[in-house]
């Protein structure tokens, strides 16, 4: 039984956006839904080990981590993960040390800091690899200079590829998928994902919290993303339906795709935890 698996679970990745959260448009304002600080603080007092992995970038992990703090999540800055920390160890461990950023700060500062080179997106750029997150400047000479470095032989990398995201305003349009598109179509060349239901991100939080994949459950809002990932690694599933995805969205899909659970709201996690780890 779910419930029972749930018992045994040893670390426990949120979605932030729809799961824990709500926002605007430009994923500002955030806003704890009901339960969320309750089920987290359980979790931190009952000493299972959880982290909260967001495709959004538009904010490095550390200033996510310090905003929730400010809600009252008693969060600190390693278990904040965003597709920039899973990039990171992506790049370190394949050897790719260059990368034009189509982003702000919350993607270049963490490659940054690992000593990563950012390259600017101008002209013809050489570099290991194009990275496209939340990036609503974008421009025809940023798409130039991408589709040149792609041609140069950069692999290109996405953020995310989910259309929308979970606002407090209903759906909100992502800019990674878009973007890629375009690069996609000029260049014939297939993006790889390093946010969201990727492998990449699952052993980045999975390592993060020092479990095997197949220990965590992954509580998210939607069925394209969380589930996806939780079934792909063998975790447990768990759907809330405080996003944009209603019941049906869930229900809909084949048994080996659905949630292993479903919620109307995370802080129903709370009766279902172990007292103790």
């Amino acid at each position: 039984m779910p419930t029972e698996r749930l018992r045994n679970v040893r670390g426990i990745v949120f979605d932030l956006d729809g799961t824990l959260v709500l926002g605007d448009r430009r994923n500002h304002g955030l806003t704890p839904l009901p339960g969320a600080l309750d089920v987290t603080a359980a979790l931190t007092a009952r000493g299972l080990p959880w982290l909260t992995f967001t495709n959004g970038t538009t904010r490095t992990p550390e200033a996510y981590a310090e905003t929730l703090r400010g809600l009252g999540f008693d969060l600190p800055d390693d278990a904040m993960l965003t597709p920039a920390t899973s990039a990171v160890d992506h790049f370190l461990a394949t050897g790719c040390r260059s990368v034009v950023v189509l982003g702000g700060e919350g993607l270049k500062e963490p490659l940054r800091n690992a000593g990563i080179e950012v390259v600017a997106p101008k002209g013809k750029p050489k570099a290991d690899a194009v990275l496209v997150g939340w990036y609503r400047e974008f421009t025809m000479d940023d798409l130039e200079a991408a589709c040149h470095a792609v041609f140069a032989g950069a692999t290109l990398y996405s953020s995310s590829q989910s259309v929308f995201f979970a606002s407090a305003e209903g759906r909100a349009l992502g800019t990674s998928r878009a973007i890629c598109a375009m690069i996609s179509s000029v260049t014939g060349v297939t993006e790889h994902i390093v946010g969201k239901p990727s492998m990449i991100a699952l052993r980045c939080a999975a390592g993060r919290l020092r479990v095997a994949p197949e220990e965590l459950a992954v509580v998210g809002d939607d069925p394209e993303l969380e589930m996806v990932m939780a079934r792909d690694a063998g975790a447990l599933a768990i759907a809330v339906t405080t996003g944009i995805h209603p019941p049906d969205s869930y229900t809909a899909l084949p048994p080996a795709q659905r949630p292993h659970l479903t919620l109307d709201s995370v802080g129903k996690l709370v009766g279902l935890l172990p007292t103790a780890v």
